[in-house]
């Protein structure tokens, strides 16, 4: 019996831990903006920017930013890896969260929809 209440405490220690630890991560955002690159920021909201963008990603060392629409704030993309070459020239819906350093950790990115 006791073995039973042992085995009982240390599972409800468990999912007390693990509730715990799922209820500190932040919650998800979805914004809607532009995917550009580090240099241009802001200035890089159009489709027409798309291949100097991609150019200034992959050839000279800039990131991939996201510029929100409304504000025309740029925040800094924390998993680069999220953003495919696709993303780029659109208006798009970015889901994830703001990260600590006030960058965004994506979760997914997809095309706006359309007014």
């Amino acid at each position: 019996m006791k073995k039973a209440l042992s085995i009982l405490g240390v599972a409800t220690l468990f999912v007390c831990v693990f509730s715990l630890a799922a209820a500190a991560r932040p919650q998800g955002s979805t914004w809607t903006g532009w995917i550009s690159d580090s240099g241009c920021a802001a200035k890089g909201m159009s489709a027409d920017h798309k291949d100097c963008a991609l150019k200034c990603v992959h050839d000279k060392g800039a990131k991939f930013v996201f510029v929100n629409s409304e504000s025309k704030q740029a925040f800094n993309i924390h998993n680069q890896d999220a953003v495919q070459d696709s993303d780029v020239g659109m208006q798009v819906q970015v889901s994830g969260h703001l990260m600590d350093d006030n960058s965004i950790h994506v979760d997914s990115i997809a095309p706006a929809a359309s007014k």
